[in-house]
């Protein structure tokens, strides 16, 4: 007879960094779980550091990319415990590079793990909680859903695709009437292992914008996003003003990260011809909840649920005030408008208006 415990949750990605420290929380709670990733012996461990901590868990070695093997993983983990409360998609790789040097393979496969390994795994949940018409799914976003960054292109177009197909299916719910929670959570820069072992074709090793903050924050909102089911959450204050600010002034924002994300995702280390990366295959000796940048990284952050309609007033506002402030500069004597007619003047070239 199969044990069924009063909470479930498969977590993927959950050998490493955000996944991993979600699995720790769900522990902490009693949960019992069904741990994904690519690499046993990693999540071998977890399972360890979740039976100490009080949970339960089992192991389910697979990519994400394998849409039947996620659902013959959701089948083991509805037969062993008996349901799945709380799906949470989170494996994804990533290739920091410009746009030019990236392989049409490396694009597929970024988009195989981070994009369609949500699908598989949303996929794979409805499968279970449709016929009981209950539970939770949340998807692990960032605040480059909304707003793409310079050395990152594959992984911010996997990351918009998710908020696309996330919203759609939340509609579908909705239509049908469903009790399935459907919650996105919006992420800053988070201090996980990736910019250890992600494939990068640049000279210096990457690093994650400032600023940065620590895994089981993150885990700390996905567990307050199944207690409290919002639409999104968004996850600090610098995720507020990417998303914000990214509605309000985009083309400003297109030449600011120009000027500080490039250098910005970059340590002054020179990578090595001897860096190896997890895109194809998982890196063994690098698995681990945080990553090398503890010494900067917070372990406190507001978080919000990320609806237009609570944030739609400091938008308005930006948004005036932006327009206000470039129409005085436009106008003021001395201005941009004054200016550009005085060099009219002094040059003798008028330009249709």
């Amino acid at each position: 007879m199969p044990v069924k415990p009063s909470k479930v949750v498969v977590i993927t990605g959950a050998s490493a960094g955000v996944g991993r420290a979600i699995a720790h929380r769900f522990a902490r709670a009693g949960f019992s779980m069904g741990l994904v990733a690519r690499d046993a012996a990693a999540l071998e461990d977890v399972r360890d550091e979740i039976e100490k901590l009080g949970g339960t868990a089992i192991v389910l070695a697979l990519d994400v990319a394998d849409a039947a093997a996620v659902f013959t993983a959701a089948d083991r983990v509805a037969a062993t415990f008996g349901h799945i409360d709380v799906w949470v998609n989170d494996a994804m790789v990533t290739v920091f590079s410009p746009t030019w040097k990236i392989t049409a393979d490396e694009f597929r496969r970024v988009t195989e793990v981070t994009y369609l390994g949500f699908v598989h795994g949303t996929m794979a949940a409805l499968r279970h909680m449709r016929p009981a018409n209950r539970g939770s799914i949340i998807q692990i976003g960032s605040a480059l859903s909304y707003r793409g960054i310079p050395l990152q292109s594959a992984y911010c177009g996997a990351k918009h695709a998710i908020r696309g197909f996330t919203d759609s299916l939340r509609s579908e719910l909705i239509h049908e009437r469903s009790r399935i929670n459907l919650t996105m959570l919006q992420l800053p820069a988070v201090n996980t292992p990736q910019f250890d072992w992600a494939r990068a074709h640049m000279a210096r090793a990457p690093r994650p914008v400032a600023p940065v903050v620590e895994p089981e924050v993150i885990a700390d909102a996905v567990f307050e996003a199944v207690c409290k089911p919002a639409r999104e959450y968004w996850i600090g204050l610098s995720t507020v003003k990417v998303i914000l600010g990214n509605m309000v002034m985009p083309s400003f924002l297109d030449r600011y990260l120009a000027k500080v994300c490039i250098g910005g995702q970059q340590t002054d280390d020179p990578i090595g011809p001897d860096r190896i990366d997890n895109l194809y295959e998982p890196v063994h000796s690098l698995h681990r909840t945080r990553g090398s940048f503890s010494a900067e990284s917070g372990t406190t952050v507001p978080i919000s649920p990320g609806t237009l309609d609570r944030w739609a007033p400091y938008a308005v506002t930006l948004l005036g005030g932006t327009v206000l402030g470039l129409l005085l500069v436009w106008a003021w004597p001395g201005g941009s408008r004054a200016a550009v007619r005085a060099e009219q003047r002094r040059t003798g070239r008028f330009e249709a208006r």
